[in-house]
């Protein structure tokens, strides 16, 4: 898996929080989030959230057992999901966020990043 295997699961588990947080300030306050969608639930959002996360454990785990094309796929389309917040900006521009709503994106953002940075020096 490469010289630092114990960075990968460090930076999964950071993904893991941040997008729970995330996940959670956006289910909780999703009427207060500009522009979303009216078919978005609260109910969605954690759905959401269980869905790509059992995608990025599943990818963990297959990368630990030997398996480590298809475990890097799910954990770089996991990383990529992590990304995937930032497009709370193309609904509306950051300033019509709140100061919360901004730090739950930037850090699910920041650590999807540090995901997929250390996935790409295995």
């Amino acid at each position: 898996m490469g010289s630092d295997p114990i960075f990968v699961p460090i930076a999964l588990l950071a993904c893991v929080a941040a997008t729970l947080f995330h996940h959670i300030h956006n289910a909780e306050f999703l009427d207060h989030y500009p522009n979303m969608p009216t078919w978005l639930s609260p109910l969605r959002v954690y759905a959401a959230w269980s869905a790509a996360t059992a995608i990025g454990v599943i990818g963990y785990w297959s990368l630990r057992r030997g398996y480590k094309t298809s475990g890097l796929a799910l954990l770089l389309a996991y990383g990529c999901y992590g990304l995937d917040g930032l497009a709370h900006y193309a609904l509306a521009p950051m300033s019509a966020h709140s100061a919360t709503m901004n730090v739950t994106i930037w850090l699910e953002a920041v650590t999807a990043v540090a995901l997929l940075t250390t996935l790409a020096r295995q």
